[in-house]
């Protein structure tokens, strides 16, 4: 790998984990077109994922630390379990247990044979239409949600990250249109979505980094480490800045065409 292609699988990788049209789709894709072996990237995978993480610790710094004060504040019981901060924690724990169990119990069989091109395509398709359909029947709901406002809520929005496993399947996309299928707002699903990502991406990052044989960290030039991690990291931040603010106002139908469309592509291609 040289450092130009270090610098467009960061750029991706930032880009592509927040908005919602799949970061470890696109990974693929352009691995595939730059002939690298997917199988052999995955200490660089690790480095890209790590830069989205700090991107989401950044961005939400303000809400992170108020978790880290109100978990603290309810082990010495200057809070209670109302505290919107400590449920704010319960979901997190909720959303994010069957993500552990199904990257743990499938995430090798994945690995093995759904990280192809022809997959991706398929997934992103599929996503693409979900989207359509979650905007279609948020447009029904008279009432909107402001947050996720109970633990079943979060625990279905759990339950749809384990499908983001699949490499095409956006993880950020499919957690938000879950959220919206129930009737939150957009910006608030996409605020939990990315508190949700916090676990989801150091987890699988470590676990990812403890299978990788020592050789391969040796084998990648270190600029294309720290390239790739400054610029997943800096993209990441924007991404997150962006959709913030798009969501506001705007639907995930966009992002759904640019999903058929990609999807369409690249299953042709493939």
């Amino acid at each position: 790998m040289n450092l130009f292609q270090a610098l467009v699988l960061g750029i991706l990788q930032g880009v592509a984990e927040f908005l919602p049209i799949s970061s470890s789709g696109h990974l693929i894709i352009a691995e595939h077109f730059f002939g690298l072996d997917t199988v052999t990237l995955k200490s660089f995978d690790v480095l890209l994922h790590l830069g989205t993480f700090f991107a989401v610790v950044v961005y939400f710094r303000k809400d992170i630390l108020e978790m880290i004060k109100a978990f603290f504040c309810l082990i010495f019981g200057k809070r209670k379990f109302s505290d919107p901060f400590v449920k704010l924690i319960i979901y997190i724990i909720v959303g994010t247990i069957p993500a552990i169990l199904a990257g743990f119990l499938f995430g090798d069989f994945i690995d093995a044979n759904y990280r192809t091109i022809s997959h991706v395509g398929l997934d992103m398709m599929i996503i693409g239409t979900v989207f359509v359909i979650g905007e279609y029947v948020y447009k029904k709901y008279a009432a909107r949600k402001k947050e996720v406002s109970n633990w079943w809520r979060a625990l279905i929005i759990g339950l749809a990250q384990c499908v983001a496993l699949m490499p095409g399947f956006s993880r950020s996309g499919t957690t938000m249109v879950t959220g919206i299928f129930q009737g939150i707002e957009r910006s608030a699903a996409a605020r939990f979505s990315f508190l949700l990502s916090l676990p989801a991406i150091l987890g699988a990052a470590a676990l990812t980094a403890i299978k990788i044989p020592s050789a391969e960290y040796s084998s990648m030039p270190l600029g294309a480490y720290g390239l790739g991690f400054l610029t997943s990291f800096l993209f990441g931040l924007l991404s997150i800045w962006f959709l913030m603010k798009f969501l506001r106002k705007h639907s995930l139908l966009v992002f759904a065409l640019y999903m058929l469309i990609v999807g369409l592509s690249v299953s042709l291609a493939g």
